[in-house]
């Protein structure tokens, strides 16, 4: 019997009790054990079915990491039997891997190839637990990967763990039927089962005042933005626009993008969103002054400034232009000069010098959005007697400030042996990183997002009492951003509460999805696809796996999708066949696909946008498309969308192998070392031909010297070749070559 070496407490008790027969997102503050919770569940499944498996899934390697080690902790189960999954491990060893364990952590990327090309399969998983269960909406891998749970296996469970799903009923429920969950089990800490495990934790609220100097800064920049929304208001006859939000500007700019797509080349929509572009770098350069200060916005100035030098961009071009803006520059490179801090600085420096001059022993967790002033707070904070501030940052490297997951996880072990007692963090601190305790959580700015407010302040009050400080410029977006979250915050625990009440049992539905699959399956039976390995990215993969296509993985020469031995077929959406016309790409490309193909096709996605993409003179794309269909005889193929591009390529193949009775067979693999594999990749090498064709013909005449002197007659004796395919191959053999 599998069993847990630690006390579940009161609430994951209940917990467990409800997800070991639904489908369960459960939603808890971070630091209170959900992933104590999947450990029950875990091992009850395993002693329920103890030949399946057991599958946790995290969006980074880190987490993953850490989840084994909770398993190898607070679990009897033979720490051989545990298994770590990541797109570092070789295909092949993953599958090894993968069948030998009882319980896999991985992340979602590398698993989604692997079961997209058929190496793994969920089968045997009767438990599957999604982690940052958030994060299932769009097309992030969780959705795709829980659908294919629900039609693979044969004895099905899932777990969501988050500790918010989001403020917006929408999201919530996208989730909910994303990841096929049946109920919601929500604990806050206020609620009676938690209380006792928890202990207080106090928020204090820091309001500090912008001082003139920044206020002149501030001032020149809302004046540039005032000035760029009331140009784009006069172009569209709107002056209106003055007045809205930066919501609702962003709402016009998507919609004026959508007018541009749908055929509208009016050179005021055209100018105006250009302008709303402008305008929306302003708003950002004013909320770097307001929350953060001087230094960053300097940093943001200077790269615009360096951007307008080599980019073809006009909104950027002509921002550095405005005056306004300039003038907001030179000041700022002003008080920068003279080390003038934004007040919210000084306040952080008095608070954290005053926590180390009561408890020497203290750790605090800073959260700050931007990492250029994420670097200058560890700068100052080191000056402080006693204080050892570290910066914790993702892997994007910047002036060298990155840092990889190993360096993350080393940092962060030097911070719970007290080797630093202050971490400054970005975003990367607020999801899932176990995190050592700390006394105190400093929030430099208010975030807008109920997520990861929730997150933040989680980072604290684990093991002993700790406190939450938020620090606030009074009168600027601050204070808006404060009330945002405290809004969501309430409004996501009301949706969770109404939605959990009616919430429909979806086992119902479970079986309706797998009838359908079934139904999919039927339609596109023993159809088999070659994909190129570098198109695994690719959408419309998916939906072909979707559609029950047995989906092969392969490196190609040519062609991003092979559909039969005819038939080859390249790919782009809209928009990268217009960028592969000005790269040079796409006559290349046509060139080999016709070489190696008598069937070549290219299939454009999104086709009926393809004139609004870059100001790309029309005729550019009409000549490439021409020379496409009549300098290689090359049939364009348009759609609409991802499932219409699935579905073409689906019905093609169809045809071709099962009611032609042309099997797939790929020319993409260099001979390996026998002179057989040399010979037959030399005939498959001619377009039509491939291995079904290549093993007859030598078969029949023996040595590749007879092929050549033979004639079309005797070609056409061979089964499956033809009159045009037995000229082809004469032609090959003893027409002479021309340039």
């Amino acid at each position: 019997m599998y069993s847990a070496t630690f006390t579940p407490r009161e609430y994951q008790e209940k917990i467990f009790n409800v997800a070991k027969d639904n489908n369960t997102l459960i939603v808890l503050p971070t630091g209170l054990g959900k992933t104590n919770i999947f450990v029950l569940l875990a091992l009850h499944r395993l002693n329920l079915f103890p030949n399946k498996k057991i599958l946790l899934l995290g969006p980074t390697r880190p987490l993953i990491e850490q989840y084994f080690e909770v398993f190898k902790k607070n679990t009897n189960v033979d720490e051989n039997d545990l298994v770590v999954l990541t797109g570092r491990i070789k295909p092949e060893k993953r599958k090894v891997l993968f069948e030998n364990a009882k319980i896999i952590f991985s992340t979602p990327q590398g698993l989604e190839n692997d079961i997209l090309t058929g190496r793994l399969s969920f089968k045997d998983v009767s438990l599957i637990g999604f982690d940052e269960a958030h994060r299932a909406t769009g097309d992030y891998s969780y959705v795709w990967l829980a659908k294919k749970y629900i039609e693979q296996a044969s004895f099905q469970r899932i777990v969501g763990l988050t500790a918010s799903p989001g403020s917006e009923k929408e999201k919530i429920e996208e989730i909910l039927k994303n990841l096929f969950i049946e109920k919601v089990e929500l604990r806050t800490h206020d609620d009676v089962d938690v209380k006792k495990y928890v202990k207080p934790v106090k928020i204090i609220y820091e309001y500090v005042s912008i001082p003139e100097n920044l206020k002149e800064v501030i001032k020149l920049l809302k004046d540039s933005f005032k000035e760029k929304v009331k140009l784009a208001g006069e172009y569209l006859g709107e002056p209106s626009t003055v007045n809205l939000t930066k919501t609702d500007l962003l709402k016009l700019q998507a919609e004026l993008r959508n007018s541009i797509i749908k055929g509208n080349s009016e050179y005021q929509v055209k100018k105006a969103l250009s302008i709303l572009a402008e305008a929306m770098k302003v708003q950002h350069a004013i909320e770097l002054a307001e929350s953060q200060g001087v230094f960053a916005l300097k940093e943001y100035f200077e790269q615009l400034f360096h951007e307008a030098k080599t980019t073809k961009v006009q909104a950027t071009k002509n921002l550095v232009s405005d005056d306004n803006f300039r003038n907001a520059f030179v000041k700022t490179l002003s008080l920068v000069e003279k080390k003038t801090f934004h007040p919210k600085l000084l306040k952080l420096l008095e608070i954290v010098k005053n926590s180390f001059v009561i408890d020497k022993e203290s750790k605090i967790l800073i959260f700050n959005n931007y990492r250029d002033n994420a670097s200058v707070l560890v700068e100052e904070l080191n000056k402080i007697p006693n204080v050892k501030a570290a910066l914790f940052v993702g892997q994007a490297k910047k002036k060298n400030s990155g840092l990889n997951q190993k360096e993350q996880k080393l940092l962060l072990e030097k911070f719970s042996k007290n080797e630093f007692n202050v971490l400054v963090s970005t975003s990367i601190g607020e999801e899932g990183l176990d995190i050592p305790k700390v006394d105190t959580v400093i929030f430099y700015e208010p975030v807008p997002s109920a997520i990861r407010s929730i997150q933040r302040r989680g980072r604290t009050g684990r093991n002993e009492k700790g406190r939450v400080i938020i620090l606030i410029a009074k009168n600027t977006r601050d204070e808006a951003y404060l009330w945002s979250t405290r809004h969501k915050e309430k409004k996501m625990y009301n949706h969770l509460k109404e939605i959990n009440k009616t919430l429909f049992n979806l086992k119902n539905n479970n079986v309706s999805v797998n009838k359908s699959l079934e139904e999919y399956n039927k339609i596109s039976e023993d159809i088999v696809i070659f994909v190129d390995s570098r198109e695994k990215n690719n959408p419309v993969v998916k939906e072909l796996s979707n559609l029950g296509v047995n989906i092969k993985m392969e490196l190609l020469e040519s062609a991003d999708f092979v559909l039969s031995s005819d038939v080859g077929v390249e790919f782009k959406t809209a928009e990268d066949f217009v960028n592969s016309i000005v790269d040079g790409r796409l006559l290349s490309q046509a060139k080999s696909l016709k070489q190696n193909y008598s069937k070549p096709l290219m299939l454009i996605e999104g086709y009926e946008n393809i004139y609004n993409i870059r100001n790309l003179h029309p005729n550019a794309i009409r000549g490439a498309v021409s020379s496409i269909a009549v300098d290689f005889g090359i049939t364009l193929i348009p759609s609409k969308n991802v499932k219409d591009s699935a579905g073409i390529l689906l019905n093609i193949a169809r045809r071709e192998q099962l009611k032609n009775n042309r099997p797939l067979q790929k020319h993409f693999e260099k001979p390996k070392n026998s002179l057989s594999e040399i010979q037959e990749y030399l005939i498959s090498s001619i377009p039509g031909f491939g291995s079904v064709l290549s093993k007859p013909l030598l078969k029949e005449f023996k040595t590749i010297k007879n092929i050549a002197n033979s004639s079309v007659k005797d070609f056409e004796k061979i089964e499956k070749i033809g009159s045009k395919k037995a000229k082809l191959l004469y032609d090959v053999f003893n027409k002479e070559y021309e340039e």
